[in-house]
């Protein structure tokens, strides 16, 4: 498979006063991040107007004041302003309100067991007139905490600290666990329809709580959340003014297959382990992936004009990278693994996974991925070694076949043995199934209907910005490439006045590898729908010592604090020939 980058034609009650300055100074703050903007939207592109501010008049009553159809709140309490701490990280956030609640409780037909939509949201009392649809990962399953912090990593102006109000919620089931596949409707609202049930209601709650509803409407999420932006900007186009996707699994039937295909391949290179089954972690050690991941910085560092330890220009990597060439090749039995050299059976499996999943035919069944330095990330090896048989058995197992899995069959084997023992012939073609019970595929309820057709969406003047990290190891980087190559050649080369897509060098699954990983696209998003700024780049910044959440996998020879312009797809970062390269004003894309 060639992984080659094909080119496109382009066209020309608590005070709220300090908390409103602290919004509007990190919405400031975070739009000059923004760079080379564009101000010209063509005719034929509607100007939305921008969101008006409304301050909070109801909080503690919402509970037994408002009537939402299928919902129950069960809480609704003030929060000061102060300290919010998630996942370690604490960000001060402003006096808000929070709502918890649940929608469509019911009791599922198949098994049994209890489903609702469970969700919460929080409500600025200084707010900036803006609903933000927080889309979560994985999957789903819990109500983690509507920060808003839906844009890189460790992330510099979460939502609600910009003045939205954010949801966030459990997509119709109450654990991250893949068995509430057996219910036909869970299955769908986790692929679109809790979506399509919250918006609407969220809407109504903000009326009840400002005393008028959103000025403006924006989803946006990563990985499994990504893919919930993306299904809405098909699906529910006439109810968002901003998409913002990061690593989109649009495709994530197929990409989670390719998981379980990924192992079948690893397990030819696996020693055995102690239960005498193949373990794929042993398969390439991380010394191994380094050196790959350094052989490729040989290669490729100098093709954007700068010597920097950063590869930007992917596409001509691609070519100037050689797998069997550039690494060097075992001549014996390699026991140490110290990282000097890989087998040639190591070769021809990475040689295969990174060209991507056949069948027995010889077909593709999903793209592959690219050569990229972010390969020594351990974010990237995860995925690679560990989620195969964790994640992606049981989700294929009862998510992603029709009829899914029982219990009794899935609990009889292991994750490892359901992810050798999957046939690409024969059990792939079960996400594009159907049965009298389950009546909508996996295919069908999980992705986008038409996912190079965004006219609803260009239409009413809403917007959408896309990225995804150059080393992603589950999701392909490529397939998004493709996916905005086919959205251009739809709306006849005009899509960048209305989507756009930005490649993070480096960068693994949301966030991690070799990388300037921290930016915020919810701001420019904004300023695009609402101002008419078109974003030609976003800056991006290292998360090195000094950083709030540092990452321990930037390179020695980097300054901790680099930028990087990231640039609309397929334009690169390429050095201005003078100027410090660890400055993105160094940097234009071209």
């Amino acid at each position: 498979m060639n992984t080659r980058l094909p080119m496109r034609p382009r066209a020309l009650a608590p005070s709220f006063t300090s908390s409103a300055s602290a919004a509007t100074a990190a919405l400031a703050a975070a739009a000059a991040l923004l760079a080379g903007c564009s101000t010209a939207p063509r005719a034929n592109v509607p100007q939305l107007a921008a969101a008006t501010p409304a301050t909070l008049q109801s909080c503690t009553t919402l509970a037994t004041s408002l009537a939402l159809a299928d919902t129950r709140i069960t809480s609704a309490e003030q929060v000061p302003e102060g300290p919010l701490t998630l996942q370690g990280v604490t960000t001060q956030v402003p006096a808000h309100c929070l709502v918890k609640g649940k929608m469509k409780e019911r009791t599922g037909p198949v098994d049994g067991a209890a489903y609702a939509i469970g969700f919460e949201m929080r409500l600025p009392v200084a707010w900036n007139g803006r609903f933000l649809h927080q889309a979560n990962g994985g999957l789903d399953g819990s109500v983690v905490t509507a920060l808003g912090a839906v844009s890189g990593a460790a992330p510099l102006a979460p939502g609600l600290v910009q003045g939205f109000a954010v949801l966030s919620s459990d997509a119709g089931h109450g654990a991250p666990t893949p068995f509430f596949g057996l219910d036909p409707q869970a299955r769908r609202d986790y692929g679109y329809q809790a979506v399509g049930t919250l918006t609407p209601m969220a809407k109504d709650l903000i009326k009840g709580a400002y005393g008028k509803g959103p000025d403006r409407s924006y989803i946006a999420g990563c990985s499994n959340g990504g893919r919930h932006a993306m299904v809405a900007a098909s699906r529910y186009a006439d109810q968002y003014d901003g998409v913002l996707a990061g690593n989109p699994g649009f495709s994530l039937p197929k990409a989670a297959t390719a998981q379980l295909w990924k192992a079948q391949q690893y397990a030819k290179a696996s020693p055995a382990g102690a239960n005498g089954q193949p373990d794929l972690t042993k398969a390439v050690s991380p010394a191994e992936f380094q050196l790959i991941g350094r052989k490729i910085v040989e290669r490729c560092d100098a093709l954007d004009g700068a010597t920097d330890g950063q590869v930007n220009d992917v596409q001509a990597c691609q070519a100037a990278f050689n797998l069997q060439r550039d690494v060097p090749t075992c001549t014996a039995a390699n026991t140490v693994r110290d990282g000097s050299c890989i087998s040639a059976e190591q070769k021809n499996v990475l040689a295969s996974i990174f060209a991507g999943p056949k069948n027995s035919k010889g077909e593709a069944l999903y793209t592959g991925t690219w050569f990229d330095p972010g390969v020594a990330g351990s974010n990237f090896a995860f995925w690679h070694f560990n989620a195969p048989t964790t994640r992606d058995a049981g989700a294929v197992a009862f998510l992603f076949t029709t009829p899914p899995s029982t219990l009794d069959a899935f609990k009889a084997t292991t994750g490892l043995q359901y992810a050798l023992n999957f046939s690409m012939d024969a059990d792939y073609l079960k996400m594009f199934a159907t049965t009298p019970v389950y009546t909508e595929s996996s295919w069908s309820y999980m992705t986008p209907p038409n996912p190079a057709d965004l006219g609803a969406l260009r239409n009413r003047g809403a917007k959408m910005m896309v990225y995804h990290g150059v080393a992603d190891g589950v999701f392909s980087p490529i397939d998004t490439a493709h996916w905005m190559d086919r959205v251009q050649a739809h709306h006849g080369g005009k899509a960048d006045d209305f989507a756009r897509l930005y490649l993070v060098p480096g960068m693994n699954h949301c966030s991690g590898g070799p990388a300037t990983d921290q930016f915020d696209m919810l701001a420019p998003l904004v300023a695009w729908v609402e101002q008419g700024k078109a974003p030609d780049s976003v800056t991006a910044n290292a998360r090195g010592a000094g950083a709030k959440v540092v990452n321990a996998e930037l390179p020695a020879t980097w300054s901790a604090s680099r930028t990087r312009p990231l640039c609309v797809y397929p334009k690169v970062a390429r050095y201005n020939g003078t100027g410090d390269v660890e400055s993105a004003s160094s940097f234009s894309c071209r």
